[in-house]
């Protein structure tokens, strides 16, 4: 009798096929055709008989545009509650008016309530059913099932927020029972609680809610699934959380959003109000919302968009939220441990000056312990942060932390350091080795350390692994750090500690300043500068002798990388370890450093264009000459040198010893030097040449016809560019301002004051001062000179005028400083301070009845010492005073008459008549050599280029000389 209905039913069904996917879709009624034949004799009305609201077999069912059926009156109350969504897809409903019957479906009803008696019907438990399972014998169980239903099919939203607190009640209770996890974790019952998300304006209520997604979510990944099903979900759970409804945020981290999500919804303030609350104002929950707030803050970070992660980072920082991320640091569960150190490490990139705040308030034991457990990323960035710790800007809190991290945790941090220095990655090494290397140093380096061996070997390895060029920027970049000397942010102070000795670095003295003022006393200054330099000390003495002096080695094959990161890093290392050699018990690796790096540094001395790179290396250089080897190898690049030093004698005392000792080593070696004429021109027809200056690789020439010269010389060749001829009589002087944008020319007509203009001079402005001028100088806005009679005229650009030193017939002038010299026709030598008006007499004159005075011909300040040539029927006189205490330092006699001079670093030169010039060496007052400059003339001006490399000379028969100083 049953196969009979059942032919019957089917028949039927097939007769209604058309009608049923007009109004179903085809899929549709395939899919509920299928439940019909699977269910019919076990009693149980298939899934898509039973509304999702009431939970009852359909009466009036009615299917929605987004494909959901309810029964008619349920969803009319739904809409009518002024709900604008499909209650289980919560898509948006276009169309209010609700269509007709769905009568296939109604149909199908009825032909298996035919089959079915009344009082065998059951209503199944399946995951895939919006239905709430019929009650079971277990009174419990049956009473929460009773609550669910209330809560999914209520249509009044307190009985719904009711049914969540008696939800609550009973997980609680329940002890967080299988059974009830599973009738939770079902999609209409997550749904049911996601309305209540929607709708519900009670704070208790929403807690709950909250807290039963988190707890059945953290165990049923399916509810996961179901929340993120629907965008609006997410988005309301944020709302919330963003609204206040902090333990919200446990919810969110279960759901796993995307890194671009959270900026695009902006929670990272309100990621760091929960960090910075107390636990006990959240609700006990599966995961502390402190907890997970932190590790979403740890996603936020990793996110590629810089400036977002920058504002996320500033805020960090500039409030007490990092407090609460360092709190973390001591949590019980790992994750967040790593996730705290992730967000500090970043922070301290970002804001190098909040590590103080770490430091001081950081425990270090639990990042420690969580070392062991941690994956090779996560100890990376442990090795990471606690390196970061320990570039504090004192020595003495660097090694309170180091102390810190040597003795904390329940095993040693050193053996386990130096494991994972065995497997980590090459580019991780040379942190993981730095920071071994410091803790070894902790004490007094000792003769065999396995930890420091091995941490050195580590360093040298990446340095000369040149197919790991990350490794080898990571390992200069450490030896550069372990100098030991930062500034507040963390960077490291080496450079600017070697340009401090240098003489070249205000910035390092700065910091010390502003360390002072900031309240740091004179004995903690000095307390921690004196830690600084035992630290240094140690640090250096290892290094350089480990394998007798094999870091140099590395070094050197570092400087040669392609990679400027690399060069930098190792070029600063070598400069360092090189200067503290100076400091350091002699242990025979001289010699290897010497081998390694002398021809290396020459080499960057020569070709060096920035100035602070030049002054390094010349600091690198200069612990060459200490030892009596290392002077020896470096005395042969003397030449190479020399000339680079010059132009730091003037900022820097290192420039000044070297040229010293290398002016020593000059004149027990004369055949070092040599001088050469290289080129010569005749300007006979112009007269006699008067005054020679030097500027750059221009020479400006004056001459008795009144006409001025320019020449460009370069090597061999001197070519003519400009003639001026503004000046009636002989130009008797030159002189250019220091600033070198001006030239001053002296006549015995007036006085013309010239600009450049590349290769070119033009007439800019002429003072006529109605007297000869001779032995024109100029300083600020005056000018002085010797007049036709007696005295020093001193003029002042605006017109005024005065006679200084009116008694004696002056012969030659050297201005210096404020300070006017005056050589006169009696010998005498005067000083005059040009400000007070103060005269000094530094030579007394003299009288003789029968010949001429002793007249002082030429005369230059130079170093601080005043060089004097006086001329006398016996022959010249040549006198060295003191500056500053006015007393004779030498006196010696030439048998020529000289007639001008110029001084350089090594040798004096003296011009002198019948066309010689003598070459003497400046510090032991020797005759090197004579030159011929001519036969039947005098030497009557000389002039030196900057570098000391050019000297030009002019002389009565109108030639103009360039000879070459090497």
């Amino acid at each position: 009798m049953l196969s009979v209905l059942i032919i019957a039913l089917l028949n039927s069904c097939f007769t209604c096929f058309f009608s049923c996917i007009s109004s179903c879709g085809i899929l549709l009624f395939f899919a509920r055709f299928g439940y019909f034949m699977e269910d019919i004799g076990n009693h149980t009305p298939p899934k898509d008989f039973v509304c999702p609201i009431t939970t009852r077999i359909f009466n009036d069912p009615v299917t929605l545009e987004t494909g959901q059926t309810y029964e008619r009156k349920a969803i009319q109350q739904w809409i009518d509650r002024g709900n604008t969504t499909c209650p289980i897809t919560h898509q948006k409903l276009h169309n209010n008016q609700l269509p007709k019957t769905n009568y296939v479906l109604k149909r199908l009803i009825a032909s298996w309530k035919e089959l079915t008696p009344t009082n065998e019907l059951q209503y199944p438990e399946n995951k895939h059913v919006h239905v709430v399972p019929q009650p079971r014998t277990d009174g419990t169980v049956n009473e929460l099932r009773l609550v669910i239903t209330d809560l999914c099919t209520s249509q009044v939203l307190k009985k719904a927020e009711l049914a969540v607190l008696r939800i609550e009640r009973f997980w609680q209770e329940r002890n967080m029972e299988v059974e009830i996890q599973n009738m939770l974790s079902k999609p209409p019952v997550v749904n049911g609680f996601v309305e209540i998300l929607f709708n519900s304006v009670d704070t208790r209520v929403l807690k709950a809610t909250v807290f039963l997604l988190s707890e059945v979510g953290i165990k049923n990944s399916g509810v996961i699934s179901t929340l993120t099903r629907v965008d609006s979900d997410v988005e309301c759970i944020v709302s919330l959380f963003k609204k206040g409804l902090f333990e919200a945020v446990v919810l969110i981290y279960l759901l796993r959003p995307s890194i671009t999500i959270f900026l695009q919804m902006d929670m990272a303030n309100s990621l760091l109000s929960v960090v910075q609350k107390r636990e006990d104002e959240f609700v006990k929950m599966c995961v502390k919302p402190k907890a997970a707030s932190v590790l979403l803050l740890a996603q936020i970070i990793e996110n590629e968009d810089d400036g977002a992660v920058s504002e996320v980072i500033k805020s960090l920082v500039s409030g007490k939220a990092i407090e609460g991320i360092i709190r973390s640091l001591e949590s019980e569960w790992k994750e967040e441990r790593i996730a705290s150190v992730r967000i500090l490490l970043r922070c301290i990139h970002e804001d190098g000056k909040c590590r103080h705040v770490v430091a001081d308030k950081a425990e270090l034991a639990p990042v420690l312990e969580s070392f062991l457990d941690a994956n090779d990323r996560e100890r990376f960035e442990i090795v990471q942060f606690l390196s970061e710790l320990v570039k504090l800007n004192r020595r003495t809190f660097n090694d309170q932390v180091l102390n810190i991290i040597k003795d904390e945790g329940t095993f040693s941090t050193m053996h386990t350091l130096l494991i994972y220095l065995q497997t980590c990655l090459p580019d991780q090494c040379p942190m993981v080795a730095g920071l071994l290397l410091q803790l070894d140093l902790l004490a007094e380096p000792r003769k065999m350390s396995i930890f420091r061996e091995e941490a050195i070997d580590n360093l040298i390895s990446c340095l000369k692994n040149s197919d790991s060029p990350a490794a080898q920027i990571a390992a200069a970049e450490t030896l550069s750090a372990l100098q030991g000397r930062f500034s507040y942010s963390g960077k490291p102070l080496v450079r600017r500690f070697l340009l401090k000795h240098v003489g070249l670095d205000k910035t390092y003295r700065s910091l010390m300043r502003k360390e002072q003022l900031g309240g740091m006393s004179g004995d903690i200054q000095e307390t921690k500068e004196k830690a600084a330099q035992e630290w240094e000390r140690k640090m250096a003495f290892v290094l350089v002798n480990h394998e007798s002096g094999l870091i140099f080695e590395a070094l050197s094959e570092g400087l040669k990388s392609r990679y400027a990161e690399t060069c930098s890093g190792c070029f600063i290392s070598a400069a360092w370890l090189l200067h503290m050699m100076i400091f350091l018990p002699d242990t025979g690796v001289q010699e290897t450093a010497r081998v390694c790096l002398l021809k290396r540094f020459v080499s960057i001395f020569k070709s060096a264009k920035d100035t602070e790179d030049k002054a390094i290396t010349m600091l690198a250089l200069s612990s060459f000459i200490h030892d009596p080897d290392g002077l020896r190898d470096i005395t042969i690049y003397m030449k190479d040198i020399r000339k680079g030093l010059k132009e730091f004698k003037k900022s820097s005392t290192v420039a000044v010893e070297m040229l010293k000792v290398f002016s020593q080593e000059s004149e027990s070696s004369p055949e070092l030097w040599n001088h050469k004429e290289l080129v010569q021109e005749d300007c006979s027809v112009n007269g006699v040449v008067l005054s020679i200056v030097c500027l750059k690789d221009k020479i400006f020439s004056g001459h008795s016809d009144g006409m001025i010269k320019i020449w460009a010389c370069k090597g061999s060749v001197l070519r003519l560019t400009q003639e001026i001829r503004e000046h009636t009589k002989a130009v008797t002087s030159l002189t250019i301002l220091p600033s070198g944008d001006t030239l001053y020319s002296g006549s015995h007509d007036k006085t013309i004051r010239w600009s450049f203009n590349q290769e070119t001079i033009h007439c800019e402005e002429v003072y006529d001062v109605k007297d000869h001028v001779n032995n024109l100088l100029v300083a600020n806005s005056i000018s002085c000179f010797i007049p036709q009679g007696v005295g020093i005229k001193v003029n002042s650009w605006n017109g005024a005028s005065k006679l200084l030193n009116p008694s004696k017939d002056v012969k030659c002038l050297a201005l210096v400083n404020g300070r006017l010299y005056s050589g006169c026709l009696d010998n005498s030598i005067q000083e005059i301070n040009l400000a007070s008006g103060t005269l000094t007499s530094i030579q007394s004159g003299m009288r003789k009845l029968l010949a001429k005075g002793n007249q002082v011909n030429v005369l230059q300040v130079h170093e601080g010492l005043i060089y004097s040539a006086s001329s006398s029927i016996e022959g010249t006189t040549f006198k060295i005073w003191n500056a500053s205490t006015y007393g004779l330092v030498e006196s010696l006699s030439l048998t020529s008459e000289v007639r001008s001079m110029a001084i350089s670093s090594e040798f004096i030169y003296f011009g002198c008549k019948l066309g010689i010039m003598e070459v003497w060496h400046r510090n032991k007052l020797t005759r090197k050599e004579t030159l011929q400059i001519g036969t039947n003339c005098k030497v009557m001006c000389m002039a030196l280029d900057s570098n000391e490399d050019v000297l030009v000379t002019g002389t009565s028969d109108g030639r103009v000389q360039v000879w070459g100083v090497s």
